[in-house]
C-alpha cells in the first residue's frame, strides 16, 4: 500500500511504545504513586523480548519473556517503595540505571558485544490491512497496515479506560491518591492497589519494550532512548485521562516521524534533528505550565 500521508502513518508505529507506557504508567499516577522507572521497565522488556525470541525462535516467547522481567522489575520497585518505603524516586532512578547497566552487561556476556546486536533469525512482524478502510485518506493512514502491537496498546489504553472508570478495582485504586483513609476504614489496604498499579505499568511496558526491539530485528544499547520519559510527560499533557493520552502519544509520535523525515530532506545539523522531539516536549510542558498557572490564578 502506497501511504498518501506517510508521516502520520509513521507517527502511530512510533507512538506506540510511548501509549503502552504511559496507559501502565497512569495506573500508579492514579494510585497516587509517580512511577518514574517507566524508563527502565521499557529497556528491560526490550533486552528480555530479543533475547527471549531470538532462543526461543517466537515472537509470542519474546514478548512472554518482555513481560516477565519488567513485571519483576516493577513488582520489586513496587515492594522497595511500598514495603521499605524507600523514596520511591530514588528508586526509580536507580531501576533506570540498573535496568541501563544490566542489559549492556548481559548483551556482551550473550552475545559478545557492547554495540548494536543483530538477530537474523527473529521473524519479522506481520502488518494488517483492514479492506476498504486502507483507501480512505488519512483514516487508512492511522487505522491501517500496522503490526498488531499497535492494535494491541489502543485496545489495553480502552480496557484502561473501562476498568478506571467503571470497575470497583478502578474506583479504589484512584481512590488511595488523596482518600487512602476511606480505603483503610472500609477494611481495604491501599498499598495492596498501588502495587497493582506497579504491576499493571510492568505488564504494559513489558509490552511497549518488546515491540522497540522485535520491530527493528535488533537490540540498541538504551534503545529505549527517553521514552519512559517522555510517557510521563504524555500522561500529564493528556490530563492523565485515557483519551488525552492518546491524542498527546499521537503529537509526540508526529514530532519524531518529523524529525526522522528531516534527517534525509533538510539541510540541518543532525544533532538539532535528533533532538526535535525533546524540543518539542520542553516547549509542551512550557505551554502546557504556563496555562495551568493562568487557570488556577482564574479560579482563585
Amino acid at each position: 500500500m502506497d501511504y498518501r500521508f506517510p508521516l502520520l502513518h509513521s507517527a502511530v508505529t512510533i507512538m506506540t511504545p510511548l501509549l503502552l507506557a504511559a496507559s501502565g504508567g497512569l495506573f500508579t499516577e492514579l494510585a497516587g504513586t509517580l512511577n518514574i522507572a517507566l524508563e527502565g521497565l521499557l529497556l528491560t522488556g526490550a533486552f528480555a523480548a530479543i533475547v527471549c525470541a531470538h532462543f526461543s525462535g517466537s515472537i509470542l516467547g519474546g514478548v512472554l519473556g518482555a513481560i516477565c522481567s519488567s513485571l519483576i522489575l516493577s513488582a520489586f520497585l513496587g515492594l522497595v517503595t511500598l514495603k521499605l518505603r524507600a523514596n520511591v524516586f530514588i528508586a526509580g532512578l536507580a531501576a533506570n540505571l540498573f535496568a541501563s547497566g544490566l542489559t549492556v552487561v548481559l548483551s556482551f556476556r550473550l552475545f559478545g558485544t557492547r554495540g548494536v546486536t543483530v538477530f537474523n533469525n527473529i521473524p519479522p512482524l506481520r502488518t494488517i490491512t483492514l479492506p476498504v478502510i486502507d483507501r480512505i485518506p488519512i483514516v487508512g493512514d492511522l487505522l491501517s497496515g500496522h503490526s498488531w502491537f499497535v492494535y494491541l496498546a489502543w485496545a489495553l489504553l480502552l480496557v484502561g479506560q473501562i476498568v478506571l472508570s467503571r470497575t470497583p478495582f478502578g474506583f479504589r485504586l484512584r481512590a488511595c491518591e488523596g482518600h487512602a483513609q476511606a480505603l483503610v476504614s472500609m477494611g481495604l489496604k491501599p498499598g495492596a492497589y498501588r502495587f497493582a498499579a506497579f504491576l499493571i505499568s510492568g505488564l504494559s511496558c513489558g509490552i511497549g519494550g518488546s515491540f522497540l526491539t522485535l520491530n527493528l530485528g535488533a537490540f540498541v544499547p538504551n534503545i529505549s532512548s527517553g521514552k519512559g520519559w517522555i510517557a510521563l510527560v504524555v500522561i500529564f499533557l493528556g490530563n492523565r485521562r485515557p483519551q488525552g493520552i492518546f491524542a498527546a502519544a499521537l503529537v509526540f509520535g508526529l514530532a519524531e516521524a518529523f524529525s526522522n523525515y528531516a534527517q534525509g530532506s533538510l539541510n540541518v545539523p543532525a544533532d538539532f534533528i535528533l533532538a526535535i522531539p525533546y524540543l518539542f516536549t520542553l516547549l509542551l510542558m512550557t505551554i502546557v505550565s504556563i496555562f495551568s498557572r493562568k487557570d488556577g490564578r482564574g479560579r482563585e
